[in-house]
């Protein structure tokens, strides 16, 4: 695989000044009772995997309702017990209704500042437009640079993934503004994972 360019599309000393801007009512649970309780457990119960995954993407909600509070405990136990950086991520997977995305809002919240949110929003401001497959080798790499960008700037992983969230929601064409004009269609697009 050839090495992904990430690059920031604004000023690094503008991340807080971005980050300033977001504001989702719905992010309060999560970040001051979910997370920490989490962190202090080292797992999720069902209902706060339920609540993550509706944060993340509201449709997935049915799938993600038929996993049972077991295996919802003892597989996010795995992903945040293991020091092996491929299982945490990977094993998430094993849920029904997570994929890459939201598994990445699980190790978010799972751990202190260690993990970015895999989101197209994010990906956008880092100037990748059509994210490859999504894949160990890609998520390794989009978590090293954000570790290494949020480090630089002095910035916890949560304001990076709010400035990168907020400056795409801000400044990324609509789709109206992909429009193909010769064919009057639209390109297609992915739906977008967090409805906030």
């Amino acid at each position: 695989m050839k090495p992904i360019a990430f690059s920031l599309r604004f000023p690094e000393n503008e991340i807080l000044q971005w980050a300033s801007r977001y504001s989702y009512a719905s992010d309060g649970e999560l970040e001051n009772v979910i997370a920490p309780a989490v962190q202090a457990r080292g797992y999720f119960t069902k209902s706060e995997f339920l609540a993550l995954c509706h944060w993340k993407s509201p449709r997935t909600g049915p799938r993600c309702a038929e996993n049972q509070e077991g295996f919802v405990t003892e597989v996010t136990r795995t992903a945040l017990a293991s020091p092996d950086e491929r299982l945490r991520i990977e094993v998430l997977t094993l849920l029904r209704g997570v994929d890459w995305p939201t598994a990445s809002v699980i190790l978010h919240f799972g751990f202190k500042d260690l993990y970015p949110i895999l989101d197209f929003r994010a990906l956008w401001s880092l100037e990748i437009e059509d994210a490859p497959a999504h894949d160990f080798a890609f998520w390794s790499s989009y978590t090293s640079h954000c570790r290494t960008l949020a480090q630089r700037a002095r910035v916890t992983m949560r304001v990076l993934d709010c400035a990168l969230w907020q400056y795409s929601k801000e400044q990324q064409p609509s789709r109206r503004a992909t429009a193909n004009p010769v064919r009057g269609t639209r390109r297609k697009r992915r739906a977008p994972e967090r409805q906030r």
